[in-house]
């Protein structure tokens, strides 16, 4: 080779070195940035994600960065990464349960499964239909394992759109389906129904928003643009339980939904045409049951003495009325962390938290944040590792460790969940697993 051909050569190839010096160093960086978001993740704790999560086949990513891109909750956290070439949950506490990794996978390397090999969640056995076991009975939203708004909203639809195609729907005597619940899931349904002209009944043993209508006031909830029958895309983000719950019922007005309120279900038999449905002011036959119920069901109870006093209550409606008194907040979940904090907001409030664990790993960013801020405020006192003992009159008592703590008290909180509806929905037939990473 001349030396005029090997300069022409270098003219072409210097450029790509460079190109491939750029490229090798910006991949460089972007790991040790998601190595330092993993091993922070390991460090503090936060290794648990609160609901439906990705898992990913390493043997087949291809670590393009589609799931990365794709993630809406990247923006703000790090939540999926490459790590040497390979998509990795770096912050687990961050997901959400969205599924849009999933979607865009061009491998199909990643499955989106409910609980860990630590943490089990019960979730009924539902089809990718949304009907259960029992054929004609539905399941869509928070019981079957989807808290997102938005999941609810479009997995209501989607239960609609199945419930449509059973045979016997819009012939007989009865109605074509029966609802159970209002929240996002229910709700977004019984407009489809309405919108579809189906026979159909929705019951509510609440209000309007089912769980959301009984988070604390202001509390802020996570959405995102959604298409709902009769109403057309709605392009809500983020916004508080107050403005989405008059949204909904102003929706409710407008389209002339018809919804009872203050009714509950007490059985559900399966007959030869589908089922009888009773409830506590009536009996109604159906071709199809589309179960929205929350999964809080029951609340779950410390089992410890003094927890039957009338000071004890299982969730936060209005932070106001504890203005001036001590508070004891038990948990630690985004119910627990919102409870106390707004609590901690009114005038001449004394604050504390308890939960069992290490850290707030089961808890969004933004209400962790809001704890530590709080608590560096000296507007809160943060007992992890921690259970409480026993509850007297005007004390608690609470076990840290070796220590026994005791503080005075003037009310407790509990937020550590609920009892899974399982006794009702076995009575139904419903088959409910224990979910261990599994989809």
């Amino acid at each position: 080779m001349s030396l005029s051909m090997f300069a022409d050569v270098w003219v072409y190839l210097l450029p790509l070195l460079g190109f491939w010096a750029v490229y090798v160093g910006s991949r460089a960086r972007v790991q040790k940035k998601n190595l330092a978001a993993l091993n922070e993740s390991i460090e503090t704790g936060m290794t648990e994600p609160a609901s439906l999560h990705p898992v990913i086949n390493t043997n087949r990513c291809l670590g393009c960065g589609s799931c990365v891109a794709a993630c809406p909750e990247q923006a703000g956290h790090n939540v999926l990464g490459l790590i040497a070439g390979k998509s990795t949950l770096v912050g687990p506490s961050f997901c959400i349960g969205h599924g849009a990794c999933a979607a865009v996978c061009p491998q199909d390397a990643i499955t989106l499964v409910f609980g860990t090999a630590k943490r089990g969640v019960d979730i009924p056995q539902v089809k990718p239909d949304f009907e259960s076991n029992v054929p004609g009975l539905f399941i869509a939203g928070e019981l079957g394992g989807m808290g997102l708004i938005r999941n609810a909203i479009v997995q209501g639809c989607q239960a609609l759109d199945s419930i449509r195609k059973l045979d016997g729907i819009g012939k007989g005597d009865g109605l074509d389906l029966v609802i159970v619940g209002a929240g996002p899931a229910g709700f977004a349904a019984s407009l489809g129904a309405l919108q579809h002209k189906l026979r159909c009944v929705t019951v509510e043993q609440d209000s309007l928003g089912g769980t959301v209508a009984n988070f604390p006031r202001g509390k802020l909830v996570m959405t995102a643009p959604v298409d709902i029958p009769l109403l057309g895309k709605v392009n809500f983000r983020e916004t508080t339980k107050e403005i989405l719950i008059e949204f909904w019922q102003a929706a409710e007005k407008k389209t002339g939904l018809k919804i009872n309120y203050r009714e509950r279900v007490e059985k559900i038999d399966k007959t030869a045409e589908g089922f009888r449905v009773k409830t506590d002011r009536q009996t109604y036959e159906t071709r199809a049951v589309l179960l929205s119920l929350g999964r809080r069901g029951t609340p779950r109870k410390l089992g410890v003495p003094g927890e039957e006093q009338t000071k004890v209550v299982y969730k936060l409606i209005d932070p106001q009325e504890y203005r001036g008194k001590k508070v004891l907040v038990v948990g630690g979940g985004d119910s627990a962390l919102e409870a106390a904090t707004s609590i901690a907001d009114e005038p001449g409030t004394t604050v504390a938290i308890s939960y069992r664990s290490d850290a707030f790993s089961r808890a969004k960013q933004k209400n962790r944040q809001r704890i530590e801020e709080t608590s560096e405020e000296g507007r809160l006192q943060v007992l992890l590792s921690s259970t409480v003992k026993k509850i007297s009159t005007d004390k608690v008592e609470i076990n840290q460790g070796d220590l026994t703590l005791t503080l005075e008290n003037d009310a407790v909180i509990v937020c550590a969940g609920g009892i899974l509806p399982t006794p009702f929905l076995r009575d139904c037939g419903i088959l409910v697993e224990t979910k261990h990473g599994t989809p």
